[in-house]
């Protein structure tokens, strides 16, 4: 089968945090309501299934790719039977709890076993008054943070800071977090719904009742050493690509000016643009990708340019060469 770039149909997640900025700003069809808080671009974990939109393997999802062209999709040297990353757009209309997400071998052991979550956020477009909440303060142990969790007052315990659009935060497992309202976030993760809660800002709903928290389990594997984490920032006159995450999980690479190549080395790649809009050249082809939209290179596929209009930011996500 000849390899060409392959869209996904959105998987949408609906809570009282979402809003409209994925239909507004990112063109996704999400219809009349206004509490869309999740669009899933390219998902392999359980019932979630991305499905292929288009081509020779419409309708397929991606677990029956993985199952059916492993080689032609993954590379020959990929080992595992389930896709190893999820790439999802995020609209925060309102603060996220105070989270933090184990390793995989926490996963491994829990009743009902998952991969770890490491993540990184690109941030497609803040309000001016947003916060990211990323680490802890320098002196904060379990013993602390169990404290000003028990007073209501978990931020204290976090660092903070104001993100500006083209932002990247890294948060390896361990690491304890939020995202704050009015922020819209491209998100690169382990294939993992694992999440522990340790704050939800004191809310209670209308009969005064609090989402229930994951208190034990979340002090148990908190990393209290790593520190604040910080933003990462490209360069947005350097022509090319950009490697802006190197972990043994996935890497993150932008495009900000100029054309990069991806493809022709045996390895999948992921491209979504979360910013203006970029051409996709594979073979004779010439593909527009619009902000908000996805493809995903299969392995088998030849090397493919990528040019970015002005203005424009593309992300590239692929794993590490050990892996």
């Amino acid at each position: 089968m000849e390899p060409y770039p392959i869209r996904f149909r959105p998987v949408f997640k609906r809570t009282i945090w979402g809003g409209r900025r994925l239909g507004e700003q990112l063109g996704k069809p999400i219809g009349p309501g206004n509490d869309f808080a999740e669009s899933w671009e390219v998902v392999d974990h359980g019932e979630d299934q991305s499905v292929v939109d288009g081509g020779p393997l419409d309708g397929k999802t991606l677990q029956q790719l993985i199952r059916d062209h492993p080689d032609w999709l993954l590379g020959a040297g990929f080992q595992g039977s389930a896709f190893p990353l999820l790439l999802k757009y995020l609209d925060c209309n309102r603060v996220l709890s105070v989270q933090v997400h184990p390793d995989d071998e926490y996963g491994a052991k829990m009743s009902q076993p998952d991969l770890g979550k490491t993540e990184a956020w690109y941030i497609v477009s803040a309000d001016p008054d947003s916060l990211v909440y990323a680490g802890l303060q320098p002196s904060v142990d379990r013993a602390s943070l169990r404290e000003a969790i028990a007073a209501g007052q978990a931020e204290q315990a976090l660092h903070s800071f104001h993100p500006e659009p083209g932002d990247v935060i890294y948060i390896p497992a361990g690491t304890v977090h939020a995202l704050g309202a009015g922020l819209l976030v491209a998100e690169i993760q382990q294939s993992s719904d694992t999440t522990f809660r340790l704050f939800d800002w004191n809310r209670v709903d209308a009969l005064g009742k609090a989402r229930p928290l994951h208190l034990d389990q979340g002090l148990e594997v908190a990393d209290y050493d790593s520190g604040p984490v910080q933003p990462r920032r490209y360069e947005p006159t350097q022509a090319g690509w950009q490697t802006v995450v190197k972990s043994n999980k996935f890497r993150l690479h932008l495009l900000a000016m100029g054309s990069g190549r991806l493809g022709g080395d045996d390895k999948f790649h992921i491209v979504t643009v979360p910013q203006g809009s970029a051409t996709l050249a594979s073979g004779e082809e010439s593909i527009l990708l619009r902000a908000g939209e996805t493809v995903m290179l299969p392995a088998a596929i030849g090397a493919c340019d990528l040019t970015v209009a002005e203005g424009g930011v593309v992300m590239g996500m692929d794993l590490p060469d050990s892996i």
